[in-house]
């Protein structure tokens, strides 16, 4: 019995002990209770946001990660690609049907491309050796006779008073492809001469140098020499060296310079014109 009675008092003074212990640290934990939670207590926790983002007026879209591409493409309007009448142009481009039936030789067709354009002239002319006379001239150059290198050429220039005049046609075939930078062409026509002694007509031969200098007219140089009635007493040896430069797509200013030679006297002639080309 005296063993039960310890072990009963025994266990009461534990019991005791065990509850006095919970409520010092109760009172501990009342008396302090801004002590730091421990780690698990601050994960369970939420999460405190800054003032800014707390604002109820502010609401926060989620953002979609677009590459430039795709961004580029879904805010740009999808416009379609530009249309193009194939049917229309191949029926109306005589280009296209040119090179449909064939393929061309390009650089046959650049040589054989007249590198000179047809020319109208109307200008003054000046005759020194004539009482230093003035005069008008009128002319056109180079009329292609369909599409082959023989041309047609005419002129008439006449002193205000009458005194002297000239005029005559010409055919002239260009001996190189029509292209060339470089030309030379035989001439032969018709001309005639009359001046204060002596007047002159018969057949005019001879030939013409030309260096084109610009294409299409742009700017050049020639040089004529022929003879009125050659291998004959009264022939006439005519000189005329001539230059001309475009103003405009279609208009441009020649000079020529012009001696007339023949047994009984030498006449010169210096001309400023303007030139239409076709």
């Amino acid at each position: 019995m005296t063993c039960v009675a310890k072990l009963v008092i025994q266990s009461n003074q534990l019991l005791v002990s065990t509850v006095t212990s919970v409520v010092l640290l109760m009172g501990a934990a009342w008396a302090a209770p801004e002590l730091p939670p421990t780690q698990s207590a601050q994960d369970l926790q939420p999460i405190e946001l800054p003032q800014f983002i707390t604002d109820a007026s502010v609401q926060l879209e989620p953002m979609e990660a677009r590459s430039p591409i795709v961004a580029q493409t879904a805010d740009t309007p999808a416009t379609a690609p530009p249309t193009r009448e194939s049917t229309d142009l191949l029926d109306t481009s005589p280009v296209f049907q040119r090179w449909n039936k064939e393929v061309p030789n390009v650089l046959d067709d650049i040589r054989r491309d007249p590198a000179f354009r047809t020319r109208a002239r109307l200008g003054l002319s000046y005759f020194p050796s004539t009482f230093d006379s003035l005069g008008w001239n009128v002319g056109i150059e180079d009329v292609f006779v369909g599409r082959t290198n023989l041309t047609v050429s005419g002129d008439y220039q006449t002193t205000f008073t009458g005194d002297r005049q000239a005029g005559g046609g010409e055919l002239r075939y260009y001996l190189l492809p029509l292209g060339n930078y470089f030309n030379i062409a035989p001439v032969f026509g018709y001309r005639y001469l009359e001046t204060p002694r002596y007047s002159r007509d018969g057949i005019n031969v001879g030939a013409r140098f030309q260096a084109v200098l610009s294409r299409t007219g742009g700017a050049d140089i020639s040089f004529t020499q022929t003879w009125v009635s050659p291998r004959q007493s009264e022939e006439v040896g005519i000189s005329k060296f001539s230059f001309g430069y475009a103003l405009t797509k279609n208009v441009r200013l020649s000079t020529d310079i012009e001696k007339q030679n023949s047994n009984r006297k030498k006449d010169t002639r210096f001309g400023i014109s303007f030139e239409w080309m076709f």
